[in-house]
């Protein structure tokens, strides 16, 4: 098993762009964290968990300088847990467009219905409820909240019907979703905080390169007034 640091620098040495701080700090946190879930012994891959970080990387980089910067990162912090980023953005869609055309009801009752998505959602209900073989974070319960979101079906019952029928303790997805909501407030903080940083560091490089040129043009004008006495 890697340790931490292993794969903090197998990230800083697939990305080696420097990545403003706002972002950085938050980056370099979640990849501890998914560090610690990913290297669990009950850690399985699914697809629910991917949509989940795929929510929340998203919600993290919107307003990024460049899209393709975006995506080189979003490649490398994934290969640097070693896991396929390609796999993630594939399922993270995947249950994303299932989402959008179900109901309340639908979404609740997978259970009874047969599809692919549905399978990966038995398939998950049948593992957290064999104590052992499912590891619950963080970031499933996100991706369970953007399916609801998705979905329209956001109010609190269906959260329960849902984690009742997938076997997963709903105070756990609370409080997670909790903390979600908390890191998105104070990301739109910290983002609007750089914006005006950005802002007026730009006026101010403005204000550098107007200085020469004002300077230029009183300068002529009193060569021009000198010339004219």
């Amino acid at each position: 098993t890697p340790t931490v640091s292993e794969t903090k620098s197998s990230f800083l040495k697939a990305y080696k762009r420097p990545i403003p701080s706002v972002y950085n700090t938050v980056l370099q946190e979640l990849i501890v964290q998914q560090h610690l879930m990913r290297y669990k012994k009950t850690y399985r891959y699914d697809a629910v968990f991917a949509l989940g970080f795929v929510t929340v990387y998203d919600q993290l980089m919107e307003g990024y300088p460049s899209d393709e910067d975006r995506d080189a990162i979003f490649q490398a912090y994934i290969n640097a847990l070693k896991e396929d980023p390609q796999q993630y953005r594939a399922d993270a869609q995947k249950l994303e467009e299932w989402a959008r055309a179900q109901t309340s009801s639908s979404l609740v009752e997978f259970s009874s219905k047969d599809g692919e998505v549905e399978a990966i959602l038995k398939d998950i209900a049948e593992r957290a409820g064999s104590k052992g073989s499912f590891s619950y974070s963080r970031f499933f319960a996100i991706g369970l909240f953007r399916l609801l979101e998705l979905a329209n079906a956001t109010e609190p019952t269906v959260l329960e019907k849902l984690c009742a029928a997938l076997n997963i303790d709903k105070r756990s997805v609370d409080r997670d979703l909790d903390v979600y909501r908390n890191l998105l407030s104070k990301l739109v903080q910290a983002k609007e905080l750089l914006k005006e940083y950005v802002d007026r560091e730009k006026k101010k490089r403005e204000e550098r390169s107007e200085s020469p040129k004002a300077n230029e043009a009183v300068k002529k004008c009193l060569g021009e007034y000198q010339y004219l006495s």
